[in-house]
């Protein structure tokens, strides 16, 4: 198992992603309001249940090697109730999808999985 230098500190991607649309909202909040409506739309539980839109945002987050993104749909997944097998696996999805670059990202997955406390 790898120590503890090696960890990626997602807790602190999270928190700049946040804080980022802080920053934006002060200059921009008719875009961050958009933005916001539109998430809270699309990952809303509607014909998909919200667990499953942030698995497919965790794939897609993977592809894109966004670690922004990875920390903030790692988060919400867990608290959505998906277990760490379901992150990994959507995770995989993306990396057969998306190749070697994506298989690198899911270090990411594997370590927002650690520090959320996936199950």
């Amino acid at each position: 198992m790898e120590n503890k230098e090696t960890k990626i500190d997602m807790e602190l991607y999270y928190k700049r992603f946040l804080d980022l649309f802080e920053e934006i909202k002060k200059d921009y909040p008719t875009f961050v309001e958009s933005f916001m409506g539109f998430f809270k739309a699309t990952e809303g539980s509607g014909a998909l249940d919200v667990k499953t839109k942030e698995l497919i945002s965790v794939a897609l987050s993977v592809k894109s090697q966004c670690p922004y993104c990875i920390a903030f749909h790692v988060k919400n997944a867990i608290a959505h109730g998906a277990k760490r097998a379901e992150i990994i696996e959507s995770a995989m999805v993306a990396a057969l999808m998306g190749g070697g670059p994506s298989v690198a990202y899911m270090k990411y997955v594997f370590d927002a999985c650690d520090e959320f406390g996936a199950e």
